[in-house]
């Protein structure tokens, strides 16, 4: 009976089996047809999102400390020795070039002057005289000479009669030696006569006196230098800043007895750094402003420093400002506007978009659909803006998110 009962259990199974893989294959065959796998490659793509590169304000323009100073400072020195007779100006007046500011004593110069005008007319007169007399001398020697030459030609006639006569035994030999000496002798004082009249000609007689009457001349001019020496003026247009004098002192030769500065134009100096000088250079003109005023100002660049000072390990900058309302004061400071508001928009990339690998500093921009890697060098930073020094232009697509984990080279997707 069990034995039945196992068989019955057993052929039983088989059927529902039989039934259930009919119905496994007969649902496969009525199914709609399987989706297509998705492509290994397609499924690695890395999705990123871009945002143009663009130009920002990175921060408030530069600014340096500068100070005002007068574009000429002289000094007034006397020349001469004198007592202050006169004092036309006080400290803090404005002068002109030219204009008399001291006058010192001119007596013992006026003197001197009168000595020397004396001496002059004196050496004229002698002068006067001595150029007569030497014309004089040179007519009474040309008749000198004019006179013997006639006496020679005459003894000449007289010493040929002699000798005829001699011939002829009219005269002895003593007498006509005695003729004969006679001739030699207005000879000779024909000879001196014209020796006398040539070293007349020839040599300067005068030059002595043409000498003190040259000295008599130049203690004059000298006399008049020292008179205008003792006026005191101002070598330039400014301000008189220094007056150290009272009348009735006395001042010796080398006295700095005033200074002016000249306030228009003014200067403007400033010492750099290496990295400021570097934003100024080629600059023209800065704009700068008086601390407590909001007007801008603007000075012409006369000088910038090629060379660094030794000294002070800065780089010289001077401006050159027109101040005819005299409102900028030497003394006083400003602030030197390094760059404009239009220097300080530059090219920027967000901070976040930087990758950073050692000492160098990268960003990715999506070419195409390719990551391309770029080395930038970065300047100054504002917050979550980095500006761009290198490496990146302006309108480029730069990839903002999941930069950390691409590769050069990569091909990316773009975020929907």
């Amino acid at each position: 009976m069990n034995l039945k009962l196992m068989k019955s259990v057993k052929h039983s199974t088989k059927v529902v089996g039989a039934v259930a893989l009919s119905a496994a294959l007969l649902a496969g065959c009525t199914s709609p047809a399987a989706k297509p796998q998705p492509n290994a490659a397609e499924v690695a793509l890395k999705v990123v999102k871009v945002d143009k590169v663009s130009k920002k304000t990175i921060g408030d323009p530069q600014e340096q400390v500068a100070d005002v100073v007068s574009s000429i400072s002289m000094d007034i020195v006397t020349k001469v020795n004198g007592d202050v007779l006169e004092i036309y100006k006080k400290r803090g007046d404005t002068v002109q070039k030219g204009e008399i500011i001291v006058k010192l004593d001119p007596t013992d110069v006026a003197l001197q002057k009168q000595r020397g005008v004396l001496g002059v007319k004196s050496a004229s007169q002698q002068l006067t005289k001595a150029k007569e007399d030497l014309a004089n001398s040179k007519v009474d020697f040309q008749n000198a000479v004019t006179k013997t030459e006639t006496a020679v030609k005459d003894a000449d006639k007289s010493y040929s009669k002699a000798r005829n006569d001699y011939d002829l035994g009219l005269i002895t030999k003593f007498q006509l030696d005695q003729i004969e000496t006679q001739f030699n002798n207005i000879k000779l004082d024909l000879e001196s006569a014209k020796n006398k009249l040539n070293t007349l000609e020839t040599t300067n007689s005068l030059s002595q006196l043409e000498t003190q009457m040259e000295s008599s001349n130049l203690s004059v001019r000298e006399a008049d230098r020292t008179l205008d020496n003792l006026e005191l003026k101002a070598p330039v247009s400014g301000v008189l800043t220094e007056l150290p004098i009272e009348v009735g002192m006395s001042l010796s030769g080398g006295f700095r007895a005033a200074q002016v500065q000249q306030l228009d134009p003014i200067k403007i100096k400033a010492e750099l750094t290496e990295t400021s000088a570097a934003l100024v250079r080629g600059k023209n003109e800065l704009s700068f402003y008086i601390p407590g005023s909001s007007e801008k100002l603007k000075g012409q660049v006369s000088y910038l420093a090629n060379v660094m000072s030794t000294q002070s390990k800065s780089y010289s900058l001077e401006l050159q400002v027109p101040n005819a309302d005299t409102k900028l004061k030497p003394g006083t400071k400003v602030q030197l506007l390094l760059t404009e508001e239009k220097d300080e928009v530059v090219v920027t990339v967000p901070t976040l978009s930087v990758v950073r690998e050692g000492g160098d500093t990268f960003v990715f921009v999506l070419v195409g659909d390719i990551a391309e890697k770029r080395k930038v060098q970065l300047g100054r930073l504002n917050e979550t803006n980095q500006e761009v020094l290198s490496g990146v232009k302006e309108g480029e697509q730069l990839i903002i998110s999941g930069q950390n984990q691409l590769k050069d080279k990569e091909k990316v997707q773009l975020a929907k």
